[in-house]
Order: C-alpha cells, then structure tokens, then sequence
C-alpha cells in the first residue's frame, strides 16, 4: 500500500470516529429531555392523590381521596397549641415565719405571758409549678423549697403559777427584762441604730407607750424596746409582794363582750376576753377530741402578744378543722389547713409539732398580710406588709383568704356562737 493510500484511510477512520462520539451526545440529551418531559407531566397533568382509606373491595369507585390539600395546617397547629396545658416554674423568695415554742413558768401568775427569746424571720426559696390550659392559671403547686437563712423560733413563758392577772401596764410603771439579751434602739424600728444591749432582769422605766414599743430609761440608756420582751411582774420578788393582781378590775362582763360583736367588727382588737373565758367558751360538745378545750389558753396568749381577736381566730380553726376533726388537724396538728393547695391539700399543708405553733403562726400571719395596712406598726417591732389588706373585717380577709365566697358568713356564725356561751 501507497503512503497516500495509508493516509486516505486513517483520515476516514477518525472521521467515522468523530461521528459515533456526536451521535451519542445527542442521544443522551434526548434521554434527559424526554425524562424530564414525563416527570413534568405527572406532576402538573396528573390527579393528586394524598392519602387513600383501605377498603375489602375492588371497585375502584369505592377509593376515598383524601382531603388533605384543603386543610388549612397552620390553623391545626395553633389550635392543638390553644388545647394543650403547659406548665412554668417559678422561684420566688419568701419569708419564713419562725415557730413560737410556749413553756409554763410556775413562778409566775396565770395569764401572764412572757417573751424570753426573740423569734427571728428566715428566708426561703419556694418553687411553684403553675399548670396553664388556653393561657388561663388552672392549678398551682409547691414542688421545693429552699431555705437561705434560717428562721430563729421564739421561746415564750406562760404563768402557771398561783393566782391570775391581767394588768395592763401603763405609763410610770416599772418593767424587767424577760429575755436573755435585750437590744435598745435609737428608733422604734428594729432596723435604727442600737445604743445599748440590756440583760435578763434589768429594771426599766417606761416613758412612752408606742404601738409594740416602749421608750424606756435604765440608767443613763434611753431609747425604745420591744414591748414583748418585758414585764412588770418583779423577778427577785417571792409569793405576793411579786404579783399584780388587779384581775376583776380587768375582766369584761358577758354582757359588755356580745355588745361588741357585728359582722363588721373590727378583728385586730382583742376580743377581751379572760383566760377562764375563753377555757368556758371553748368547752363543747363538738369538740369531739377535745382539741380546742386542751388549747384555749393559746388563743387567749395570742390576744396578749398579737392585739388580735382570740374568738375570730378560734373560729376559723373551727370551721376549717370541722372542730378539730379533719385529717391534716389530726396528723398535722393544722387547724386551718395553712399552706395546703387545692391540687394537693394534704401534702403540701404545713406540719406541726403541737396545736399552739399552728394557733400562735396563723395569728400572726393575719396581723401581718390580712388585718393591717402596709407599713403598721404591730407585734415585736414587726411592721405589717398588708399583701392581702382589704379592710380588717371578715368580708375584708375573705377576699384573698378564700375562695369560698360564703367564707365570711361561716366564720361569723362560729363566733356569735362562742360569744353566746359566755
């Protein structure tokens, strides 16, 4: 073979080469063209079919499309959102109330009462699950507490000696220190400035009467102190030279206590009732454990320390204790269910160790947070917060105290009952 010959036919080899390699571009463009032809026809030119109910037959007639492209989702997603119940923690810091812890003192008359140790507030942290449905508070629940500073309990000494009194001191007389230290301030708040500490048995002289404060000399020390922590009974003196016993001059008859009583009477003034009288009045049938017989001296103390009404306090206990009957006074020694929520009344109400720390805390808390405006000077040098103040009478407590709008005329029934049996 010529070299020209050789060369012709190495020249149509590559030719026929190029060809085949073209063609087969082309043929694989016209593979994509035509797939995405069909593609693009089954989604725009074909019935959408979402979802099928099963059905034994064959007919195809009996095939149920779904409905599913018309439902409006987001309108499905808020509303379950609206349904459904949602729940928050909230930690707040509270105030711990101390525990008053009483102890008889036979050296001393009946119906004396004497503070021998400050109580002191601690500070707790509490967190309360609150449930919500449809944004509306349905239930709230206490699941912890922590306590950041502790409460330091209140140590008071009752008369259990021979003979009664029921002085009330006045303006002139000579006091003594009951407690162990006494501390003696600038101002008539425990918060002013300290000018000295008195000792147990150290002889006052009282100035001026203040709320809850006396202003006082003792020596050459002038200044205000609590009240509470004194008396006017003479501890280095025996038998009668000891005691002040003016008790008839003091006592109220029958007669002049029912005058007094109105269902829109005024609950932080004492009732005025005497030791006996409230050990009389509190002495009944209903009392089936005989709960409010073994404590009425704890509701007459509370009137001595708080200026509350004993007979008001007494009965809310009774009503809600049903006379001392109910599962949280019996195993919980709560006559009135404190710090019990509707979701868990049992478990969440308080525990204490006998009848009188329940009595003496839910007096306090009403002269506290119910019965007294914001800034009121009352017990211990304590001030009021009024968190729940809408006047001190039973319809004014009712409106945070309970939820039971017929609250107020229950309790007022317990009490006209209790001034009848005077």
């Amino acid at each position: 073979m010529m070299i020209g010959d050789y060369m012709k036919t190495k020249e149509k080899k590559q030719k026929k080469v190029k060809i085949t390699i073209k063609n087969l571009i082309y043929f694989l463009i016209f593979i994509v063209f035509l797939l995405y032809s069909i593609l693009f026809y089954n989604l725009y030119f074909t019935k959408k079919v979402y979802a099928t109910k099963e059905t034994v037959s064959e007919n195809t007639e009996e095939v149920k499309i779904s409905q599913a492209e018309e439902i409006n989702l987001e309108e499905i997603i808020l509303q379950n959102t609206e349904d459904e119940q949602r729940e928050e923690y909230e930690v707040k810091e509270e105030i711990l109330e101390y525990i008053t812890t009483y102890r008889t003192n036979t050296s001393i008359p009946k119906g004396v009462v004497q503070v021998v140790q400050e109580g002191r507030q601690g500070i707790q942290e509490v967190t309360i699950k609150k449930t919500y449905k449809d944004e509306e508070l349905i239930s709230e629940e206490q699941v912890s507490q922590k306590i950041t500073k502790a409460s330091i309990n209140k140590i008071v000494e009752i008369g259990g000696g021979a003979g009664t009194s029921n002085y009330t001191v006045k303006v002139g007389d000579t006091l003594y220190v009951t407690s162990e230290r006494l501390s003696v301030m600038a101002q008539l708040d425990e918060n002013s400035q300290k000018v000295a500490t008195l000792s147990k048995n150290d002889e006052l002289e009282l100035k001026e009467i203040k709320d809850s404060w006396y202003r006082i000399e003792c020596g050459t020390v002038r200044g205000y102190v609590k009240a509470e922590c004194t008396t006017y009974i003479n501890p280095n003196a025996t038998g009668e030279e000891g005691t002040i016993n003016d008790n008839s001059s003091n006592i109220k008859s029958a007669s002049d206590l029912k005058s007094t009583v109105s269902f829109n009477m005024a609950l932080n003034e004492p009732s005025g009732l005497s030791l006996e009288q409230f050990k009389k009045v509190l002495t009944d049938d209903n009392d089936k454990n005989n709960i409010f017989a073994n404590n009425a001296q704890y509701f007459y103390y509370i009137e001595k320390q708080y200026h509350i009404n004993g007979i008001f306090v007494t009965a809310v206990a009774i009503h809600e204790s049903a006379w001392g009957t109910s599962k949280i006074a019996l195993e919980k020694n709560n006559l009135f269910g404190y710090g019990a929520y509707d979701s868990s009344p049992y478990n969440s109400a308080y525990n204490f160790s006998n009848y009188s720390e329940s009595i003496d805390l839910l007096a306090r808390v009403f002269m506290k947070y119910y019965l007294n405006p914001k800034g009121t000077n009352i017990y211990g040098g304590e001030v009021a917060t009024g968190s729940y103040y809408y006047g001190a009478t039973l319809t004014g407590v009712n409106t945070k105290y309970a939820t039971d709008k017929n609250w107020a005329n229950r309790v007022y029934q317990h009490m006209q009952y209790l001034y009848n049996k005077l």
